[in-house]
């Protein structure tokens, strides 16, 4: 007869015949080594390269100053020119478009370069540490999954957790609103909130929950390090801050951003982050990206152009406190001298709110794809007491960005250095032996994964998943974070966004700054000697035309090499491309009450540029009240409401209110519905009827486009930002107290000028500007 106690063991130990005399042999799960070090990646969104105070600023940063004086500061440190891109890079090692973040993450256009996820091939920086035994943590902004996919039904292949993380906070989308938070999200799921608090800051926020999660894994584990990418939405638009912070740079701005710039510029000289001989270049002048000078504005320009910056300074002075909140909770813990920190940029300063700035972003966004009209400075003037809280979504002039970029030429989106030029700082008190020394090698944020890899002792593998890893693009830096005379380990590098090309080699660069719709065949390069002229101040290009053809077949050659093509020549196809699956966002779509907020890019797919009817069941009986439907917030958005038995319909286009009072609600009212159509030239119509009978209606509304309404479909309440702001006073969210079934939506047909309706035509257009 067999013996009933065999030699099994599932985990490969030794087993004996009874368990007290076998010996165990558990599989031990990854572990980092004794005394690894914590690692920090802090990346703020928008943020110059003049805009702390150690690099030149006069706005007050004590705590990353303080990080700078006793670590190594880079002057020569470079990114790509756009957000998403620049992030993809920094957590792959790769080149953005290899990484398949071409652009920022709102759009499908079906190319490689442009699948706007991390491909999955690609080890990340969060899985790297989470393997090797690190605790792999994020708060803050994702913006690394294409926006079709941000809702409960997903797909979440490129969402923190499936690419390393192992808990995450913040947003997944590029910005928010930061006293109303469009839509927060932890770890795999999006975060039901009705309500903030008054004094909500989302740059609070996420550092509340990065200290949480800290004190969470020491607890739990007594060694185990932690990786934190603490990932900031500041100083990304909107321009908004606490008042406290604001009011500290009340009158700082009033003599205007030439005398800001200059003397950001001399301050830069003096503390070495840019050569003594070193050029400012004349007010950005190229054609649609010029700067006016300050003097030539109207008073009523400089008031309000003042106030965006002073914004700004708020919010950039609330990232540095952000920083000492950190660096104090470390340091109670013991844990800050053996944890690395870096801090940088994910590109320079943003021009996006043009000319002359903005008090509501998605309007001027929408004017940037077609003349509207819209912006005005009288207009931001009346609401500028408004700006920086949660009511206005401010932006301000590139004027500002331009200083924002000192000493460097133009801006976010530009392959010039002020597009890609940002500050970095490394800080590790028990690895690094420095003192506040400034480094001047040229180093590009795809050298972060492979540095951080060195420092910590962690070798980069080669395959996952059983497939080759891509070739890295970067190169590891350690050699001059200790060593001020080390060679630089980046020698090349190209750049290009939304078609502005460039390329760097050995000191040199080659550079366009393209015009939308013409032709890149023929187009002018600049070229530069940026280790004698670090400002671009110099066009050298007629002077040495072989050292600019060598530079631009160097580009070709890594254009292909690295998945660039196709080149966005500027007429919007790419952003209009979708795959033909999301036409099944467009169907019909019932919500009962209580369903949680349909998330913004889903339920804009029922409105978009198109007729749309809404229909609301309700069993209505006196004195029932509340929010029928809403869509979107403070930057734009509708409502339908009942209040003291009367229906309203509130527009909010981008900021402008319209209110249609329909009169007294018929007892025993069974459907209230919305016809809204769109009869092209950015217009909508809207008519009201209760049980089949008009009751009011409004003519040459604005279209709500350009991703507003930002916040989604609500069904008997107005969560979080709401469309009226004068009903969030009064009421709150305002739920409905009655009797209501369902509001159902009915996308109809496309406005005539709709860009999806003339999709061939636009890309036949392109093939002349190859």
């Amino acid at each position: 007869m067999s013996d009933p106690i065999g030699p099994y063991d599932g985990f490969g130990g030794k087993a004996g015949r009874v368990f007290s005399t076998s010996e165990p042999d558990w599989p031990r799960p990854p572990t980092a080594p004794t005394g690894a070090p914590n690692v920090i990646v802090v990346l703020a969104d928008d943020l110059g390269f003049s805009d702390l105070g150690c690099y030149g600023s006069e706005i007050d940063t004590p705590e990353l100053d303080r990080l700078a004086a006793d670590g190594v500061r880079y002057a020569n440190f470079h990114v790509n020119p756009m957000c998403s891109p620049t992030r993809a890079s920094m957590l792959t090692g790769l080149n953005h478009h290899m990484a398949g973040m071409g652009h920022v993450a709102h759009s499908d256009p079906g190319f490689p370069g442009y699948a706007h996820e991390i491909r999955d091939d690609a080890v990340t920086m969060a899985e790297l540490f989470r393997d090797n035994g690190w605790a792999s943590l994020m708060v803050g902004k994702w913006h690394l999954c294409k926006d079709s996919n941000l809702s409960e039904a997903g797909p979440r292949h490129s969402w923190p957790l499936q690419k390393g993380f192992e808990r995450f906070y913040g947003i997944l989308d590029g910005f928010t609103n930061f006293h109303h938070p469009h839509r927060l999200y932890e770890d795999n799921h999006h975060v039901q909130v009705d309500q903030y608090a008054d004094d909500y800051y989302f740059t609070d926020d996420i550092t509340d929950r990065a200290i949480d999660m800290i004190r969470e894994v020491r607890s739990s584990h007594p060694t185990k390090p932690f990786f934190l990418y603490f990932s900031h939405g500041a100083v990304h638009a909107p321009l908004q801050a606490k008042a406290a912070d604001i009011e500290k740079y009340r009158g700082m701005y009033e003599a205007g951003w030439d005398d800001v710039r200059r003397r950001r510029f001399e301050r830069q000289q003096q503390i070495g982050v840019i050569p003594a001989d070193a050029e400012l270049p004349p007010r950005n002048s190229e054609p649609g990206h010029e700067v006016e000078a300050w003097d030539q504005l109207s008073d009523d320009a400089k008031q309000v152009f003042a106030r965006y910056q002073e914004i700004f300074a708020g919010m950039v002075d609330s990232i540095d406190q952000s920083m000492g909140r950190l660096r104090s909770e470390l340091e109670e813990m013991g844990e800050w001298d053996n944890t690395i920190v870096v801090f940088t940029s994910d590109n320079g300063g943003s021009r996006e709110g043009q000319q002359i700035g903005t008090s509501a972003y998605f309007r001027t966004l929408v004017g940037q794809t077609r003349h509207t009209g819209w912006d005005s400075v009288a207009t931001d003037l009346a609401r500028i007491d408004e700006m920086g809280g949660p009511t206005t979504l401010p932006h301000y002039p590139m004027g500002w960005a331009m200083v924002s970029n000192t000493p460097f030429r133009l801006y976010k989106i530009n392959t010039h250095q002020g597009g890609q030029q940002v500050p970095l700082i490394a800080h590790w008190p028990a690895g690094l032996q420095a003192d506040g020394e400034i480094r001047t090698q040229y180093q590009h944020v795809t050298d972060l994964l492979p540095t951080l890899a060195e420092m910590t002792g962690i070798e980069i593998p080669s395959i996952k998943n059983g497939l080759n890893v891509p070739d890295p693009a970067g190169s590891s830096f350690v050699d001059s974070l200790n060593d001020p005379a080390a060679e630089s380990t980046h020698l090349e590098q190209y750049y290009e966004m939304i078609g502005h090309r460039g390329f760097y080699r050995d000191g040199w660069s080659a550079v366009t700054c393209h015009q939308p719709q013409t032709p890149f065949t023929g187009e002018t390069w600049e070229l530069h000697d940026l280790t004698n002229d670090p400002t671009e101040s110099h066009d050298l290009a007629s002077d040495h035309p072989d050292k600019v053809a060598e530079l631009q077949e160097a580009w070709e050659e890594a254009a292909w090499a690295n998945q660039v093509y196709p080149l966005d020549e500027g007429n919007a196809v790419k952003m209009i491309m979708r795959p033909e699956w999301d036409a099944e966002l467009q169907h019909e779509t019932t919500i009962v009450p209580g369903t949680p907020t349909l998330e913004r890019y889903r339920a804009l797919q029922l409105i978009n540029f198109r007729s749309f009817e809404v229909a609301v069941a309700l069993r209505w009986e006196q004195g029932d009240q509340g929010i029928l439907v809403a869509h979107g917030d403070q930057g734009g958005g509708y409502a339908i409401y009942i209040e003291d038995d009367r229906l309203f319909y509130a527009h909010n286009g981008y900021g402008d209110m319209t209110k249609l009072d329909c009169g007294a609600m018929p007892d025993g009212a069974r459907e209230v519905n919305l016809s809204m159509a769109a009869p092209g030239d950015l217009i909508w119509n809207a008519a009201l009827s209760v049980d089949g009978n008009p009751v009011g209606g409004l003519s040459n509304l604005p279209v709500l486009m350009a991703m507003a309404p930002f916040e989604g479909i609500d069904v008997g309440i107005d969560r979080r930002s709401p469309v009226s702001w004068e009903i969030y006073q009064r009421h709150g969210p305002f739920p409905y107290s009655g009797d209501l079934h369902s509001v159902t939506y009915t996308p109809g047909e496309f406005a005539p000028d709709a860009a999806s309706k003339w999709i061939e035509l636009l890309k036949e257009s392109g093939t002349r500007y190859e």
